[in-house]
């Protein structure tokens, strides 16, 4: 299987579930604008899984005579499509709010197994250098943090392009007695071993604009523990520990120790299986491709239908 990030598979599963007679009917462009040419006879949909300050946006979005080139724009969270109208001044009556979504995961048995079992399925530099810091920090002995995380996620070009700069980061990760780094495995494989594990631990320092290593953690029943950056409040909504972002890493890290300690202590006692249990029930459905499958497929007839009423 190639690497996919999560626009891809995004992307993958939107033709998956949706009727692919009506999809035929658009070219969707996945965050980079033009990066296929704009169709002629077919409704031109760029969806927007990027963040706004990414360098290999700003200058088309900046020009906004290019917002006429697209006949509508999808965004995959509210806090995306604000800092893209803000910013850019996108045309508002174009524009809707999709969010993304994940296949459903078996129910979670919500009981302990020896050591509380971590995982960071992220790329590197959305805050493993915090992670790696705050597991030096912690004082429970019974801890232990599996890191998947590589720049192969995106491809063997990606890869050696990028990867030496994090060499030192999984060097790290590799000497320290409570984390095991694995690196890369793709997603079906994350997705089989996610219910393994106890918590994600993510301490982002990347404006998510949506966050799928967030949204299929909580669908297959993990306690998470992040920050309140970018758009992570609005996809996990209560269910998380959140930790309020800073700059000083260190910092950063400390806070993180401090809550990876006290989550050790309390999990799986008490209320908490229950909470657990509901955060899983709410993710599998309102994340469910079922749901979103309806939302893409009214949205795209509505469009279809408009087309048609101006002939």
């Amino acid at each position: 299987m190639s690497p996919l990030g999560g626009t891809e598979i995004q992307y993958e599963l939107l033709y998956k579930y949706v009727d692919n007679k009506i999809l035929d009917n658009f070219q969707i462009t996945t965050s980079v604008p033009e990066k296929i040419p704009l169709s002629l006879d077919k409704i031109n949909i760029l969806w927007q899984q990027n963040s706004y300050d990414q360098p290999n946006l700003i200058d088309w979005f900046s020009n906004k005579d290019n917002h006429k080139k697209y006949d509508y724009y999808v965004f995959n969270s509210h806090w995306c499509y604000e800092k893209f109208r803000m910013r850019f001044k996108v045309p508002t009556d174009r524009c809707t709010v999709i969010k993304n979504a994940v296949e459903p995961f078996p129910n979670k048995e919500f009981k302990r197994n020896g050591k509380l079992k971590m995982i960071y399925h992220s790329t590197p530099w959305r805050g493993l250098n915090v992670l790696l810091g705050a597991m030096q920090l912690i004082k429970s002995k019974d801890v232990e943090l599996d890191v998947y995380s590589s720049t192969q996620i995106y491809g063997d070009q990606f890869k050696d392009a990028n990867d030496s700069q994090y060499k030192d980061l999984y060097e790290q990760a590799k000497s320290l007695p409570n984390v095991n780094y694995i690196g890369y495995v793709n997603n079906d494989e994350i997705r089989k071993k996610l219910p393994s594990y106890d918590v994600y631990c993510f301490p982002s320092i990347w404006e998510e604009t949506s966050c799928i290593s967030a949204i299929e953690s909580l669908a297959a029943g993990l306690h998470m523990i992040t920050t309140n950056y970018g758009a992570l409040f609005e996809t996990c909504s209560e269910w998380p520990v959140y930790i309020n972002y800073t700059n000083d890493y260190k910092q950063l890290a400390q806070l993180f120790a401090f809550s990876i300690d006290e989550v050790n202590s309390y999990l799986y006692k008490g209320s908490v299986p229950q909470f657990l249990k509901s955060q899983q029930q709410f993710f599998n459905k309102f994340y469910s491709w079922e749901r979103r499958k309806g939302e893409w497929t009214n949205f795209l007839e509505g469009l279809l239908h408009e087309k048609r009423s101006k002939f």
